[in-house]
């Protein structure tokens, strides 16, 4: 019989539903956290702990997507934000390329020139020059003020053009072709792609993420850095750093597994976790809690507040050719409407577009709600500035 926890199913598309239980045998164990929705062959807020397998599809194509807050010891007050934020959007690079051609040295770099995988030695140019860059779609740059007047910094986005790469790598080698072959991404029912442990291709993988996993750290860390110069450097009072798409080694229900997360928080007792609302909405810091049902959960919890609307739906459909907005049908959202509520609001916002409006999603805090006693929140964190990529901003590489 199959174990599978399914928390806010009311809230849960069926398909998602669907997609987990695709994604499980009787040998695995299931969760869908409440901001589930419909992923590439396992949903998004999907986790699956497989006794021998590791699955490329629950880590998904952004390898180590993740989130890191840092708590500043400034208060919100004391900088001009319209400057600051014009000067994050100005010097941090959303989408594909660096801005000013600003080289970035980091150890990371070191190790891909010398991957155990040596495929991956081959992305080394592309790793240096998106190093440090955002990416588009949900990823973000945010300010945010706490409960005590505290500027906060928040970040979000993960191993961009390389471990997408090393993902469609690992797609044509399960296909039987070479690394370097174009393959489709397949349709997003496709059964998972599953790698046994102790083949070749599942050690292969196993170092090719976790070498993935130190890129998306450290490119997260640099944009951290930048913006607290930006600020003129105060002091770092607290941070909080992980990963929510990616594979890990655990213990659950005293036998080992590996644990694929893709859009799940890490949520281990005593745990901190940083999950983002929508650009108007407050955003949390999150610390697990040790109880039957975070033991259910596979000590996983919501990374977002989770998609109710597509970004085809919310936006229209955008045509490119060779990287040009060519152009865009109508949608459902009237972003102009948005940016009137979050200047009411007092919240500078750079970039982004229809596709991230609030409406696009559920509300964190009653998604928070179906997770039960499984987390507490410790800090509420208030938007005061957001930085996304332009919804003309082509990136092939957004989550």
């Amino acid at each position: 019989m199959k174990r599978i926890k399914i928390f806010g199913e009311e809230i849960i598309d069926e398909k998602s539903i669907a997609q987990i239980d695709r994604c499980t045998s009787e040998n695995d164990i299931g969760v869908l956290t409440a901001d589930a929705h419909y992923g590439y062959s396992h949903p998004i807020g999907g986790a699956v702990a497989y006794k021998n397998k590791i699955s490329l599809s629950g880590v998904g194509f952004d390898i180590a997507c993740g989130n890191k807050a840092v708590r500043t010891d400034i208060k919100a007050d004391m900088i001009e934000l319209p400057k600051i934020m014009d000067e994050i959007y100005s010097q941090i690079s959303f989408g594909m390329g660096r801005k000013n051609n600003q080289p970035v040295d980091h150890e990371v770099i070191d190790k891909i020139a010398s991957s155990e995988f040596k495929q991956q030695r081959k992305l080394i140019n592309l790793a240096k020059e998106q190093l440090g860059t955002v990416g588009s779609g949900n990823h973000f740059v945010d300010l945010f003020e706490d409960d005590e007047g505290y500027l906060w910094i928040g970040v979000h986005f993960g191993s961009r053009g390389f471990g997408h790469r090393t993902t469609m790598g690992f797609i044509a080698l399960s296909k039987g072709q070479s690394f370097e072959d174009r393959v489709s991404e397949g349709s997003m029912d496709s059964p998972p792609i599953l790698f046994d442990i102790k083949s070749e291709i599942g050690q292969a993988y196993i170092q090719a993420i976790n070498l993935a996993g130190r890129y998306a750290y450290a490119g997260r860390d640099i944009v951290v850095e930048q913006v607290l110069r930006i600020l003129g450097n105060p002091a770092k009072t607290f941070e909080v750093h992980n990963h929510h798409n990616f594979a890990w080694q655990e213990e659950h229900f005293g036998e080992k597994y590996w644990v694929v997360r893709k859009g799940c928080t890490p949520a281990f007792p005593k745990q901190l976790g940083f999950i983002g609302a929508n650009m108007m909405d407050d955003s949390v810091i999150v610390e697990g809690i040790d109880s039957e049902l975070s033991r259910q959960a596979l000590y996983s919890t919501v990374h977002g507040a989770g998609r109710t609307m597509s970004r085809n739906e919310a936006a229209g459909r955008k045509k490119w050719k060779h990287g040009r907005l060519l152009s865009v049908s109508r949608g459902k959202v009237n972003f102009e409407k948005v940016k009137f509520e979050m200047k009411q609001k007092g919240i500078e916002l750079r970039g982004s577009g229809a596709d991230e409006a609030p409406e696009c999603y559920k509300k964190l805090d009653e998604v928070i709600s179906y997770m039960g006693n499984t987390i507490k929140i410790i800090f509420r964190l208030h938007p005061i500035g957001v930085a996304m990529a332009g919804s003309d901003v082509y990136d092939p590489y957004k989550d």
